[in-house]
């Protein structure tokens, strides 16, 4: 009797945490009632037993990141970045998948957008609008003749970037994407985007809101007063022609950045959502 409650003892200081105040003085109770020597020992067996028994129902963790395989990890990684790059070229090469999209929409470059509540107070909203279509319109028909350029990137991928991009942040093989090939992309993708201007008449549009802004613009902001106020956002400067090179330049990053956005919204899904893993290997490589 003496053994089976000095075991509900043991099993309770175990999982029910009761003091060691309460746990000593209760041992020493039934030491003086029997021979210590037998409740040492039954201390024992039971004390093994709890061991046992918390061995056989602690569940533990067979497979984790550090122990998958090298290429797993590189494969894995490009994988994931494939799937991204995919999602991005699908949705932006849609109708509007620019335009639509605030998150990756084009609006006027830095020298018109200073002067556009203007010149769309002044009349000329159909212009500016006509203007931001086209270079929307120009990014969406490139997207698709990027794929293989991002492709050849994704394969040039290094072992120590794969480990170093696992490890980091939900947007960490984007940001690495960025810092490695923005400039390369940028070089590879400019005759696609210029070209898709010239179908697009991003050129024409943008002379087209050159000359308003000269012819009804400019002038009332000199010969009203408000010149001062005018320079405070640059739109007493006059707007450089179609011809400047800058808007080529300009129209091609933000394309880019696009395409980065939406790559980088899917590495975030793949790697937080279990959804998202849609192969065994974004499961063994990104699943928890």
């Amino acid at each position: 009797m003496y053994v089976r409650l000095l075991k509900i003892l043991i099993y309770r200081f175990s999982h029910e945490k009761i003091s060691l105040i309460s746990a000593t003085l209760l041992v020493a109770s039934l030491s003086q009632a029997f021979d210590f020597g037998s409740a040492l020992g039954a201390a024992s067996q039971a004390l093994q037993e709890n061991s046992t028994q918390k061995t056989k129902t602690t569940p533990t963790k067979t497979t984790t990141t550090s122990s998958l395989s090298n290429t797993t990890v590189s494969n894995g990684l490009k994988e994931a970045l494939s799937n991204g790059v995919s999602f991005a070229v699908k949705e932006l090469s849609k109708d509007g998948g620019y335009l639509n999209n605030s998150a990756v929409k084009i609006p006027l470059p830095d020298n018109l957008a200073k002067a556009e509540s203007l010149i769309r107070k002044a009349g000329g909203a159909k212009m500016a609008d006509d203007l931001i279509l086209s270079m929307n319109n120009a990014a969406a028909k490139a997207a698709p003749k990027t794929a293989i350029i991002f492709a050849d990137a994704i394969k040039k991928m290094s072992l120590k970037d794969a480990k170093k991009i696992l490890s980091g942040g939900n947007e960490a093989a984007t940001d690495y994407f960025k810092s490695t090939s923005n400039d390369s992309l940028k070089k590879a993708i400019k005759p696609i985007v210029q070209e898709s201007m010239k179908d697009n008449n991003v050129a024409s549009y943008y002379d087209t809101v050159n000359e308003f802004y000269k012819n009804n613009v400019k002038g009332m902001v000199e010969s009203t007063g408000v010149m001062s106020m005018a320079k405070s956002f640059g739109a007493d400067e006059y707007i450089p022609s179609a011809s400047d090179t800058n808007l080529d330049d300009y129209v091609t990053q933000k394309a880019l950045d696009g395409l980065f956005t939406m790559i980088a919204s899917k590495e975030t899904q793949i790697r937080k959502n279990p959804v998202a893993q849609t192969s065994s290997l974004l499961k063994q490589v990104f699943g928890n």
